[in-house]
């Protein structure tokens, strides 16, 4: 004969059911974003542990004064990046941010080539906390105070 199922065990396979499926989505998601993971070096972390040749990585440091030289093709980019305790070169094609220049910070994504050059995707230049608007570059703290009051 047929017992019918408890209602108590109605509600642990339930609850069963729905954290296999739970347990599944979050290794499902883990397994399809592994690769696009990307993981953040300084110049003396890629001297010092290099990551393989073609990981997707973020590299991070300061342009060297004198390093940004642009080819003849006009889009590739050559700079090295550093961070005081060691220097990486990086290869850049595409256009360049308006912030990028020589002694900035810059976040390069790419690879690291084989032949230790960093081949960069995409550029992400930064600038210091000290920023003041061109219009207020000139002014003195009071002027620039009454400048402010006169636009509220």
């Amino acid at each position: 004969m047929n017992q019918p199922i408890k209602a108590k065990h109605q509600r642990l396979v339930l609850v069963l059911v729905a954290l296999a499926a739970l347990i599944g989505a979050a290794l499902l998601a883990a397994w399809g974003l592994r690769s696009q993971a990307s993981y953040f070096y300084v110049p003396a972390d890629i001297a010092a542990n290099p990551p393989e040749a073609g990981r997707a990585v973020r590299l991070g440091g300061m342009v060297e004064a004198g390093s940004i030289k642009t080819d003849a093709d006009g889009i590739t980019t050559r700079f090295v990046v550093g961070d005081g305790k060691a220097r990486v070169p990086v290869t850049f094609k595409g256009i360049r941010p308006d912030l990028f220049k020589e002694g900035s910070g810059v976040v390069a994504e790419g690879k690291l080539g084989a032949d230790g050059t960093f081949v960069a995707d995409n550029l992400l230049a930064k600038h210091d906390e000290k920023y003041v608007p061109r219009e207020m570059a000139g002014m003195t703290a009071e002027q620039a105070r009454k400048t402010v009051e006169e636009t509220r």
